[in-house]
């Protein structure tokens, strides 16, 4: 067998696995981290990495104009920074499998603001049906009765607002017109993010003196920002341009799947009859909307081999490519 005629499908797999064993590295790190400050160190990293790797890899890495300023300003406070406040301190309260599973809902909302806030958009009866079965997934994994676990449907909350803010943030900054490169935005959204959480961190008490060192701690970090952050954005760079957004978006339903057999080997988790239940009804949401993405991933995959022949091109959706860590 030929295994570089299914490199697309391998580089999916190693997204979900890098991806997939972040929950882990965030739900260790929160027993020595507060949870905001946690992420604004990850992003600190993260966006220096990237940003160094743009400098090299691409022509122009500065932005230049006003509304890639902007386009910036609002994805790197929606998309990273509110986004990732609001991961990490949900993060305490669920299991890996259940923060992954929450962020699946990303692609299930962004069609809902798309319609709200962008005049072309449109949204089918099957469109509508798969926004309403990603909400009732998440009520299914929230159980908010007395017999819920201690936390969790406020955990789930967050989580859930989480996910809305990248999508309200990938929605909104659709409007604006840049030539900037996807490699350097996403890098300058990074950095601009790292600051948005550094001042929440600030503005909800949150102090370095609360934090508790020590090599598991540094590692956790490490791997968050340079193999999850740096490393996992390089490889959806490269399916985005082989693959396209649709169909890269899909290592979101193949993350929580990592995250759950990882958090159960490494953190001894359980994963509940309910947040099962909860997923598969979030999955039948995400396939009503993306049915045509599904089918063609692996048709794809022999299509682009024919076709890439080199070159570093970039896929764009609406004049703008987004990236969505794990997280």
């Amino acid at each position: 067998m030929n295994i570089y005629k299914f490199r697309n499908v391998w580089a999916f797999i190693a997204l979900a696995v890098v991806w997939g064993s972040s929950f882990i590295a965030i739900k260790d790190g929160l027993n020595s981290l507060p949870p905001v400050l946690f992420a604004a160190l990850r992003y600190d990293i993260a966006g220096l990495v990237v940003l160094a790797y743009a400098a090299h890899a691409v022509e122009r890495w500065m932005p230049r104009t006003r509304d890639e300023w902007r386009l910036i300003g609002v994805g790197g406070t929606l998309m990273i920074g509110v986004h990732f406040a609001l991961l990490f301190t949900g993060q305490q309260y669920v299991s890996s499998a259940i923060g992954a599973i929450m962020l699946s809902t990303t692609p299930v909302v962004t069609p809902l603001f798309a319609y709200l806030l962008l005049a072309d958009e449109t949204l089918s009866l099957s469109g509508t049906v798969g926004v309403v079965l990603g909400l009732v997934g998440v009520a299914v994994i929230a159980q908010p009765s007395p017999s819920s676990v201690d936390g969790q449907p406020v955990g789930v909350g967050l989580l859930f607002l989480s996910a809305a803010s990248f999508a309200l943030g990938s929605v909104l900054t659709r409007r604006f017109d840049v030539g900037l490169s996807t490699v350097p935005m996403q890098a300058w959204m990074m950095v601009v993010g790292s600051v948005i959480l550094h001042l929440i961190s600030f503005g909800t008490g949150e102090s370095p003196a609360d934090a508790t060192w020590g090599p598991t701690v540094v590692l956790a970090v490490l791997y968050l920002a340079v193999v999850a952050g740096a490393g996992g954005f390089l490889l959806y760079f490269y399916l985005l341009e082989r693959v396209g957004p649709n169909e890269a978006s899909l290592v979101n339903y193949a993350t929580p799947a990592v995250a759950a057999v990882a958090g159960w080997l490494a953190l001894g988790e359980r994963i509940t009859a309910t947040t099962v239940l909860g997923f598969g009804v979030i999955v039948v949401g995400f396939t009503l909307l993306k049915l045509e993405a599904i089918t063609g991933f692996v048709a794809r995959d022999a299509a682009a081999d024919r076709d890439a022949s080199g070159g570093a091109g970039t896929v764009v959706v609406d004049g703008n490519v987004y990236l969505k860590d794990a997280e």
